[in-house]
């Protein structure tokens, strides 16, 4: 079998196809169903409607209407005045129902009379027929029972629904018009809710994510031995959990001794950030919801505006800044934050033996379009008082809105990487001051 485009239904009219080939409409669906139920998209309830109202919709002759704000508006129920420069919804379902239409056709051990394909730079499917080496459209195509081409979910006639979005943005514009001119003074939004206004825009919450290390604490087998030589000492759960066990440094512990402890782990800088971050929100009364550990995944991310904490011990923060102009770099178990460029600078952390006083650095980053599609901050440090520093920037506005002046004209419709420095006096990081940024 070749793979050999005869029909691309994605740029005719359904009757125009139904003339040339009365079944390959049929084809379609009945491919577009097995698509639908297999485990690549049966799971995934917004990839489902998507593929199936971009599919039906093509088939009903309606394919110049599949523009990001009319799919938009239609699917996922957005204002007609939405902006799709804030809300990325549609081209991030795009590009998951690309990449799941590449799984199922790699995965699939039967080969289809007819491909979907979903290409990149449009939201039109293309129909692509394998036809044989003869050239002969296969059997199930000119064979296939007949299907009844139902029409995508729409409530009203589409001309009756543009005239009232027509008008209704016609009043709105008015009414603001009016507005703006009858007050003298018109008040800005500030810089810092020009900063967050990607996520302030979005009808999502806001999701502050924290990672949770592996943390292994001694097993209460050995607290027990400890305790007879000791006697009244580690007898409660109280005392194990806020007592340090002062063994001798020469004792001898083995594996089975130390315990992995699920429901432990959080970093106290990421707490810190995480509750600064969610302070400043609500000022803006913007909802958030705070992620740990395996409570989320990146899918998660791709739905939602996000706030990523910690830098070495979140691999989502790893996963997101890899080849960022300044990124996280591991080497020789040192650590530190470099620029990604030829002869680029370094920062490293530097604390006395007490690790409570010290220096440290961090990133954050403000993301327009991150790898999830979504807005996305990342608030991290190379240890956790600079993720502690890097919380309080980007929540303390006096903070913030110093170092967003000095940022150049049309900052706001763009990603920035801040690379901070902050004093660490006995565990608690000082106020921070920008080392370095980067704007794209």
């Amino acid at each position: 079998m070749s793979d050999t485009a005869v029909h691309l239904l994605a740029t005719e009219k359904l009757d125009r196809a139904a003339e040339t080939d009365p079944q390959l409409v049929t084809t379609v669906l009945l491919e577009l169903d097995r698509v639908l139920a297999s485990r690549f998209f049966k799971n995934s309830l917004r990839s489902r409607q998507f593929l199936e109202y971009i599919v039906r919709r093509t088939l009903e002759g309606h394919v110049e209407e599949l523009k990001e704000r009319t799919i938009g508006i239609e699917l996922f129920q957005r204002p007609a005045n939405y902006a799709t420069g804030d809300d990325p919804v549609v081209r991030v379902q795009a590009g998951e129902v690309r990449r799941r239409l590449g799984q199922y056709y790699q995965a699939e051990t039967e080969l289809s009379p007819i491909r979907i394909e979903v290409r990149v730079g449009s939201y039109a499917p293309h129909f692509r027929i394998r036809t044989s080496e003869s050239g002969q459209v296969p059997e199930r195509i000119r064979k296939a029972p007949e299907v009844i081409v139902r029409p995508a979910t729409t409530t009203q006639p589409r001309v009756v629904v543009l005239l009232i979005a027509v008008v209704c943005l016609a009043i709105v514009g008015l009414a603001g018009y009016l507005w703006r001119n009858s007050r003298p003074e018109i008040q800005q939004p500030s810089l810092t809710q020009q900063f967050w206004a990607p996520a302030l825009a979005s009808q999502q919450p806001v999701l502050i994510c924290l990672a949770k290390p592996v943390v292994y604490r001694p097993s209460l087998a050995l607290y027990r031995r400890y305790s007879s030589l000791h006697p009244d000492s580690f007898q409660t759960e109280v005392e194990r959990s806020n007592s340090v066990l002062p063994l001798a440094p020469n004792t001898q512990v083995v594996w089975s001794d130390m315990v992995p402890y699920s429901d432990y782990g959080v970093a106290l800088g990421d707490v810190e950030a995480a509750v600064a971050v969610s302070a400043a929100m609500g000022k803006f009364a913007k909802p958030t919801q705070v992620r740990i550990g395996d409570h989320y995944s990146f899918e998660d991310l791709h739905n939602s505006p996000s706030v990523v904490v910690g830098a070495f011990n979140n691999k989502w923060t790893m996963r997101i800044m890899a080849g960022f102009h300044y990124e996280f770099v591991e080497q020789n178990g040192e650590y530190a934050i470099r620029e990604h460029v030829a002869n680029g600078r370094e920062w490293h952390s530097k604390f006395d033996q007490s690790l409570q006083n010290g220096q440290d650095f961090a990133v954050v980053a403000r993301l327009l379009d991150s790898s999830t599609g979504q807005f996305t901050v990342v608030a991290a440090g190379i240890s956790g008082s600079g993720t502690q520093a890097a919380g309080d920037f980007v929540s303390n506005a006096d903070l913030l809105e110093k170092t967003l002046r000095t940022l150049p004209s049309g900052w706001q419709k763009k990603s920035i990487e801040f690379v901070l420095h902050t004093n660490v006096t006995d565990g608690v990081a000082g106020p921070s001051r920008v080392e370095a940024f980067y704007v794209w």
